[in-house]
């Protein structure tokens, strides 16, 4: 029994030595399996005193959860260590460097406020940790720190989407409102220079301090409200914004005609605005933010993230989820991710400097091994399937997504349309990021303005503080028909009247609103310090006046300080001078046809072509021989006779013949163009310049005109007339008298002056005067504007309408009269009547070639003829003066006449007897006395020479005697049958 006792109780201690050795056995096996487990420390820095601090921790919370949950296998394990900034710079620093020297964090995420992240991101170098920051700040570049991963869309990425947004509506000015701040400041760089690529200018840029006071913010809103513009872009946070639009609205700026349009800083979070604000002070505002796609994860996340909010701050008013909160969610995640590709069992810590003697914190940190790869892994990653939609950081940027535009509607924002860069604007968006096509041919759908408006505000209006369009005017003398401005001595009251005046009323009445303005005189000077209009643009330019009208050209000099319209009135400018005399009672006229060279030209070929014949008949014709002077005389006669055809010597040579046949067609084309020419002289009456060119008063020395304070003086200059031969006019009866007298008589040359002006001055005196010369261009009138003005756009656009109505002509023919009754050459060179030598070259070279053809062919003729007396061994002066002798010498033709002309009369005269006597009773009636005479008058005939000759030659006697028998026979004949 007590055996058996014994037994049980060895057992008993053997069981209970085994339960104590597996009791002892199991934490450690467990220890074991815990230590397998590769730890991350990741550092987490937020201000959990704003909404948006909140809603990032919840989202960091359930982005580590979802991650350990689909990754319980791995052997990785994220430990967050979270630390509030409390909305300070140097909270977020020392939180900082307490998670790099005592956790020693691999990695950061955070802070979120700009100024904060800063700091840190020159600690993350140091360390050679990663910074994954929310900052929006555009003045935060990953370029120049490396170590630095944006984790959201910076606020310059929206600036081009602003940009759209203003150029859908053709805004020309805008105003700038941003906080003083960092983060304010940062994007007005780039939003200024977006808007500049769409030509539209910042007027002006407000500042607002984040501890500004109500009345502050109210004094700062009149002053914008007495300025043109009213287009404002706000950069503001949630807390100023509120109290911003409260004072907009008690400063009457959120009603008709105001346009508003905010950043995605308030557009994303409009949730944390009070609605009472949204609802009675922020109707009809527009915002961009960026595009988060609602899918089904996205819902599902929400609810989740709704009962995480409530678990850890149960004490707290719900707010919503918002863009930041799903960044960070992706942030962490994709941070997780790099961790599980660079990890392992082994996590290295931070290495320690080798100098042990640390002088601050900073010295002691040490530098982080692992930091490297996980930002190497960072830097390039992507999460397609993202909450906030397609996330993917390239070269440690997040890059940019579609923008939503939305219009605020009641309580609440309502979409109406986005905004990529690839697309620009449209109204609908496809379901993979890319813009659709434009629905319903708008770009944007309908939007609820200000004061409940459907119709887009023109975005300026003039200022609300009682003042008008300031129109400065020039007050001048002369030219009224332009303009000419009257002043009431005793209201002070401004009159304008005139052609420029006219069009700019008509204008202002065609705009689509009304303009209420007033005309302020300005005097134009007219010295070497301000020659022209210039004076009166650049006091525009210093905002002197809102605008400035009258006969002002528009220039490249003005140009730069003042914005002009479209010009109203044809463009150029030109010279008149004085008309010459009538020439018709001139005494000289008939010489007037052809010009001197000409005349000079045809005598010399008339005495070269006499030559060239004398020398073709001087050997063969007898009227070509005989004494030295009757040759001479012959050589010219001949020659000269040609011009009217009245030659009659005959021509035997067919040299010769050749010459006179061309040389007669010059000689008539010559004298058809003279008469024709002269016939225009004496018949048409035509105005002719005394000059023809403004050069011509260079070289004659001639005064110039110009008006008074145009601008022609200085291009006159840059012509390089001398500025001392300038004298200026006011009128157009000045013009008249200056131009009778004459440079000599303290008068001038010619007047320069623009179209309009000489048109007026022709118009009245167009019988004495003529425009001469090229027609310089220019741009013509138009209305000047200060630079960047929204008033030009409106103002072309009527000032086209003007003038393509019936109101251009009416006002042209009240003020002008009518032009068509006045000869005018505009803007070409005036040419005289008088023939040129160049219009007859061709004929004289073709006269001239065949001339010297046929005189070179006769010498070589001749030279081979008489080829024996080259032939000899005399000198060669005593062979000249051979030929000479033998050229003189009168050619024997005796040889080449087969036929005795006497013998051959004789001849005809028996065979005539004998057929009447053969036949007498066939010529009865013939008498032989008048026969005798013919004969005799054939006979005494001289012999018919070949040539040439103008007069008709005898008709044969045995011509007329042969066909007098021949009829006599035939009637004989028919009368014996």
């Amino acid at each position: 029994m007590r055996s058996s006792k014994c037994h049980f109780l060895i057992v008993l201690i053997q069981f209970v030595s085994i339960i104590s050795f597996y009791h002892h056995m199991m934490p450690i096996k467990g220890e074991d399996n815990k230590n397998s487990v590769a730890k991350v420390d990741v550092g987490i820095i937020l201000d959990l005193e704003t909404d948006v601090g909140k809603v990032m921790h919840i989202s960091i919370l359930l982005a580590l959860d979802d991650y350990h949950a689909t990754a319980s296998r791995s052997a990785i394990r994220i430990i967050p260590h979270l630390r509030d900034s409390k909305k300070d710079d140097v909270e977020a620093a020392s939180a900082a460097i307490y998670l790099l020297k005592d956790v020693q964090v691999q990695a950061i995420f955070g802070p979120q406020m700009s100024t904060q992240t800063d700091f840190v991101i020159d600690l993350g170098n140091r360390v050679k940790v990663p910074i994954i920051s929310p900052a929006t700040s555009p003045l935060l570049t990953v370029k120049e720190n490396p170590f630095f991963i944006r984790a959201a869309l910076p606020s310059s990425s929206q600036t081009k989407a602003i940009a759209a947004l203003v150029k859908n509506f053709d805004w020309r000015e805008v105003v700038v409102i941003y906080e003083d701040s960092p983060y304010g400041s940062g994007i007005v760089p780039n939003l200024t220079d977006a808007l500049l690529e769409i030509s539209t200018l910042v007027s002006y840029r407000s500042v607002i301090s984040p501890s500004a006071n109500d009345d502050q913010i109210l004094s700062e809103l009149y002053k914008l409200k007495t300025m043109q513009t009213r287009v404002f872009i706000v950069h503001l946070r949630p807390l100023l914004a509120k109290r911003f639009f409260l004072k907009a609205n008690k400063a009457g700026m959120m009603s008709d005609g105001y346009a508003w349009i905010i950043t995605d800083v308030l557009t994303s979070l409009l949730d944390s605005v009070d609605p009472s604000v949204i609802e009675s002070s922020m109707q009809g505002v527009l915002g961009v933010k960026p595009y988060v796609p609602r899918t089904n994860e996205l819902i599902n996340y929400t609810k989740r993230w709704r009962g995480r909010f409530r678990q850890e701050y149960p004490d707290m008013d719900i707010v919503e989820l918002n863009v930041f909160g799903l960044w960070a969610y992706d942030g962490i995640t994709s941070l997780a991710k790099a961790v599980e590709k660079v990890g392992g069992t082994a996590i290295p810590k931070f290495k320690k400097a080798d100098n042990r003697e640390y002088l601050t914190d900073l010295d002691a940190l040490g530098t982080s091994e692992l930091g490297s790869l996980l930002l190497h892994s960072m830097q390039n990653t992507a999460l397609k399937t993202g909450l906030s939609g397609d996330f993917r950081i390239v070269d440690g940027e997040l890059q940019p997504s579609p923008y939503q535009i939305v219009n605020i509607i009641g309580k609440a924002e309502r979409s109406i349309g986005f905004w990529t860069e690839r697309d620009g604007i449209s109204c609908k968006l496809k379901t993979n990021g890319k813009t659709a096509t434009k629905c319903n041919d708008k770009q944007l759908g309908d939007i609820f303005w200000p004061g409940e408006s459907t119709i887009a505000p023109k975005g300026w209006e003039i200022p609300t503080s009682g003042k008008k369009l300031r129109v400065g005017v020039p007050d001048k003398e002369g030219l009224e028909q332009f303009l000419k401005v009257e002043i009431d001595s005793k209201t002070q009251e401004v009159t304008v009247t005139g052609f420029c005046a006219d069009v700019f009323k008509q204008v202002i009445e065609s705009l689509p609103y009304a303009l209420p303005y007033e005309f302020i005189p300005f005097q134009i000077l007219d010295s070497p310090t301000s020659p022209d209009f210039d004076d009166l643009a650049y006091k525009l330019f210093s905002e002197k006046f809102d605008a400035m009208i009258g006969d002002i050209t528009i220039s490249a000099n003005r140009s730069k300080y003042v914005d002009f319209t479209l010009p109203f009135t044809e463009s150029g400018f030109s010279a008149v001078v004085p008309v010459k005399d009538d020439d018709r009672k001139n005494a000289w006229i008939f010489v007037k046809p052809l010009k001197s060279e000409l005349w000079v030209t045809t005598g010399a070929f008339f005495v070269f072509i006499g030559f060239v014949v004398w020398v073709l008949e001087h050997r063969v014709n007898k009227e070509f021989r005989g004494p030295k002077r009757e040759q001479v005389g012959m050589i010219f006669w001949f020659s000269f006779s040609t011009l009217v055809f009245a030659h009659k010597e005959r021509v035997t040579s067919n040299f010769t013949r050749f010459v006179l046949i061309v040389w007669v067609f010059v000689v008539l084309v010559l004298t058809s163009s003279y008469t024709a020419s002269l016939t225009s002289m004496l018949t048409a009456q035509k105005i002719q310049p005394t000059i023809t060119d403004l050069n011509d008063l260079i070289k004659r020395g001639e005064y110039l005109g110009y008006q008074k304070g145009s601008f022609v003086r200085g291009v006159l200059k840059s012509m390089k007339f001398d500025s001392t031969k300038f004298r200026s006019y006011s009128t157009l009866e000045e013009y008249n008298d200056a131009l009778s007298r004459g440079s000599k008589n303290g008068g001038v040359g010619a007047i320069v002056d623009e179209l309009p002006y000489l048109r007026l001055f022709l118009n009245k005196y167009c019988r004495k005067y003529i425009m001469v010369g090229p027609t310089y261009k220019t741009a013509g009138f138009g209305f000047a504007f200060p630079k960047g003005s929204p008033l030009v756009p409106d103002v072309s656009r009527a000032v086209l309408k003007v003038m393509e109505g019936e109101f251009m002509n009416n006002i042209i023919q009240k003020w002008f009269g009518n032009e068509t009754d006045c000869p005018r050459i505009d803007g070409m060179s005036i040419t005289s009547d008088s023939l040129t030598l160049d219009s007859f070259k061709g004929l004289f070279v073709i006269a001239g070639v065949s001339a010297g053809s046929a005189l070179l062919l006769f010498f070589l003729n001749f030279l081979y003829q008489n080829r024996e007396i080259l032939a000899t061994d005399d000198s060669v002066w005593k062979k000249l003066s051979a030929i000479a002798k033998v050229f003189d010498e009168e050619k024997d033709n005796s040889n080449s006449m087969p036929v005795n002309p006497s013998e051959g009369n004789e001849s005809q005269t028996t065979t005539l007897f004998a057929e009447s006597e053969a036949f007498p009773e066939v010529l009865p009636d013939l008498p032989l006395q008048s026969l005798d005479i013919r004969i005799s008058d054939r006979l005494g005939a001289s012999p018919t020479a070949e040539g040439f000759s103008i007069t008709e030659p005898g008709t044969p006697v045995h011509e007329i005697v042969t066909a007098t028998i021949e009829e006599r026979l035939h009637r004989a004949i028919q009368e014996m049958s």
